[in-house]
């Protein structure tokens, strides 16, 4: 199997457990030569710390914006859901094999954007006094990801272009919100997460299409019965102008308008 992986690495950087020796590992790994893997290595897939303590979606906390630790909390909800996306493209590239070389480039420059990402964020969660694992979060990003482990093409649909897709949209409020507060620092910090994210949900489109035609199906229809088929809405409000830099059609656009109705 020549993918471009250096599969010794980049397993390691998938199961590594600390998240500061996690990105660093990131930041380093390259397209080379297929190495064989420990198929004996016991770590589970993903590697991740012991905290945070993971809790149902409803119950995280919600905290206002108007102190120290709302916004810490805040921080910290991105933070986790980047810690997950550096996984998720690192799984990406990882578990689906066959695909040809930009697929693997495209999806270890993400892992590395999200590494760099919750890299900012952590940091300026220590700023204030906190640090990633003091507060609870939900693994919903990661059951996403093994609910969509046996398919390339639905993993593209529906974790790039359903949950990160997401981030396009809530980002804009978050950073105004945050504004309101005097938190230019983090403010800053969404700017360039959400340039980047751009692209990233670009990339997911990207390779749906690819696998839309490999498979001789209309990408826009598959897209829509895969929503159908998998319980999936998408809520207002809507970045328009971020999804359509990111590769979403009129025609997707318009299904997703006709949901809010």
């Amino acid at each position: 199997m020549n993918d471009g992986i250096d599969r010794r690495r980049w397993h390691a950087a998938l199961v590594e457990t600390d998240p500061g020796e996690k990105c660093r590992r990131v930041a380093v790994l390259s397209l080379a030569d297929p190495a064989p893997l420990d198929a004996d290595d016991p770590r589970p897939l993903p590697g991740r710390p012991a905290r945070p303590t993971l809790v149902h979606p409803r119950d995280v906390p919600h905290r206002g914006l108007g102190t120290v630790d709302g916004r810490a909390a805040l921080m910290h909800a991105i933070a986790h859901i980047e810690f997950n996306a550096i996984n998720l493209a690192l799984d990406a590239g990882w578990r689906f094999t066959g695909m040809p070389a930009r697929y693997y480039a495209d999806w270890l420059s993400v892992a590395q954007d999200e590494a760099r990402h919750f890299a900012m964020l952590r940091a300026r969660l220590q700023s204030v006094g906190y640090d990633y694992g003091d507060f609870t979060a939900h693994n919903g990003l990661w059951e996403a990801a093994e609910k969509t482990a046996h398919d390339p093409l639905l993993r593209m649909a529906l974790v790039p272009r359903v949950l990160e897709a997401r981030g396009l949209d809530v980002t804009p409020g978050m950073m105004q919100r945050l504004r309101e507060a005097g938190d230019t620092e983090t403010v800053a910090i969404l700017d360039v997460i959400l340039r980047e994210e751009v692209g990233h949900v670009e990339i997911g489109t990207r390779w749906f299409r690819h696998l839309c035609a490999q498979r001789g199906l209309a990408p826009d229809a598959t897209f829509a019965t895969l929503l159908a088929e998998h319980g999936v809405r998408l809520r207002a409000p809507l970045n328009l102008e971020a999804r359509r830099a990111a590769g979403f059609a009129e025609s997707e656009l318009a299904l997703a308008s006709a949901e809010r109705r």
